[in-house]
């Protein structure tokens, strides 16, 4: 069957509808549909990259566009009945874009789907990289590693044996500051919201000290 006659069913996971700012998400909050279809080709004269997403991540930013803003904010609000997006792993199907080819694996913005025709590519990455786990790339060699890099070694730019406290620290993000901090030689200091981060804090990512 030519590549153009690909037809499947892609399962989506969306958002029902908006939520009031001070509730946590609830798994009814979110319905997995299975019943559309995607044509396994980009549109012809198009730059798009179509892919099958591996891994997707799930940040705290992400609670945030789950409610309607009055004012806009620096990420739009999820719009009801489409996929949730985040960033995610990827691998390509098709390509009209010059700088990805099918078999390469990207990461960047992209649907919580199995399917995505990436149109915004503008910031989409291809992995040059597989000896390492693709997951690493939503992760410390994702948004989060990128952020806790650049706020340590670039913004703040600590030296060894310097005091370093570090505020939700068990993040995604916090608790990568943490380790390049141990690195660098630093007495590392963490905070966290529960006893039990506290405990993982110091018990399994070896802060010097933490506190609730």
């Amino acid at each position: 069957m030519a590549m153009a006659e690909v037809v499947v069913v892609n399962r989506k996971a969306v958002l029902k509808h908006h939520l009031p700012p001070d509730r946590v998400p609830k798994e009814s909050d979110i319905e997995l549909v299975a019943t559309d279809t995607v044509r396994l080709r980009v549109p012809s004269g198009s730059t798009a990259v179509l892919v099958k997403n591996l891994y997707l991540s799930c940040d705290p930013y992400m609670r945030s566009r789950m409610t309607k803003h009055d004012e806009p904010s620096y990420v739009p609000d999820f719009v009801p009945g489409t996929p949730i997006c985040s960033h995610g792993v990827g691998k390509v199907l098709d390509s009209g874009h010059p700088d990805f080819k099918v078999g390469d694996y990207v990461w960047g913005m992209t649907g919580w789907e199995e399917y995505s025709l990436i149109t915004s590519t503008e910031h989409l990455i291809k992995i040059n990289h597989t000896d390492v786990p693709l997951s690493y790339y939503i992760g410390i060699l994702g948004m989060p590693g990128l952020t806790a890099y650049a706020g340590f070694y670039e913004i703040c730019s600590p030296k060894k044996g310097e005091y370093v406290f570090i505020s939700a620290a068990s993040g995604a993000v916090g608790q990568l500051v943490g380790q390049f901090a141990k690195l660098m030689g630093c007495y590392v200091v963490g905070s966290a919201g529960s006893d039990e981060k506290v405990n993982l804090l110091k018990n399994v990512f070896g802060f010097h000290e933490a506190l609730n």
